[in-house]
């Protein structure tokens, strides 16, 4: 289950004088940057103690089932389904519940969605280390696949948070575009914000590494954390911020 990222294209960034009153709470980039920090915990998390893979994205479980079909391995290539089929399923939930969640006027599919993952999280950790690895492959698979088709864009900018190609992807090409102008503003901030990303998720894998030999599967909890603070962040923006703008569709969408 070990993951390369598909990628979207980027995006103009808005005047930055617009950027508070135009972006939603949920399209904020510091909201990204935790939620990149969550998902390196998980890749090192599935890595370390679930089985040695990752859960982050699909690209490479197609390529194993592939390769299970041309080896005859028909047990090893129904296996690499459940993955696969887990991750497609949670891109369709993603799709079908933002508009319904939104009518209801209590929060958006957004807020929901970190509430949902934070359910999966206790219940990951309380899981005995005797579970069969694919239980907490597949919770995973499930949240990364919705975490990545609801925040598409921060604040103009086109990100991923459960993987890091995209990011090592636009950071070259805005690298090229900066020394082609000699220096560019829009291309710095391109720059740093792909940056950062990568890094928070390097940190965040260091430190999942670092707790899982400790604590194991109770490790997990520590993304509680983080979490937490989103879905705080993003329930008072429904509910006190912005609620005027609860049903508005955030951009890339």
């Amino acid at each position: 289950m070990n993951h390369s990222g598909e990628t979207e294209n980027q995006v103009n960034l808005c005047p930055a004088a617009s950027e508070e009153e135009y972006y939603l709470e949920c399209e904020k980039r510091w909201i990204f940057t935790v939620l990149m920090f969550v998902a390196g915990f998980y890749g090192a998390f599935t890595y370390s103690i679930r089985g040695g893979i990752f859960c982050n994205a699909q690209t490479a479980n197609f390529v194993l089932f592939a390769m299970a079909l041309g080896s005859a391995r028909w047990t090893d290539a129904l296996y690499y389904l459940v993955p696969m089929s887990a991750y497609l399923l949670g891109a369709v939930v993603s799709e079908a519940v933002p508009k319904p969640v939104k009518k209801t006027h209590i929060m958006r599919w957004d807020t929901l969605l970190i509430l949902i993952e934070m359910i999966a999280v206790v219940f990951l950790g309380l899981l005995p280390e005797s579970t069969p690895h694919q239980v907490s492959q597949v919770t995973i698979n499930f949240i990364c696949s919705m975490q990545y088709n609801t925040f598409r864009q921060a604040q103009g900018l086109a990100m991923s948070t459960t993987f890091c190609t995209n990011h090592l992807r636009q950071l070259g090409i805005a690298m090229v575009k900066n020394i082609r102008k000699g220096g560019d503003d829009e291309q710095d901030t391109k720059m740093a914000e792909h940056f950062k990303m990568l890094g928070v998720f390097v940190v965040g894998g260091i430190i999942s590494t670092a707790l899982c030999r400790q604590f194991l599967g109770k490790a997990i909890w520590v993304t509680l954390i983080p979490l937490s603070i989103v879905f705080a962040d993003l329930l008072y923006a429904d509910r006190k911020k912005e609620p005027d703008h609860i049903e508005q569709t955030p951009h890339g969408h």
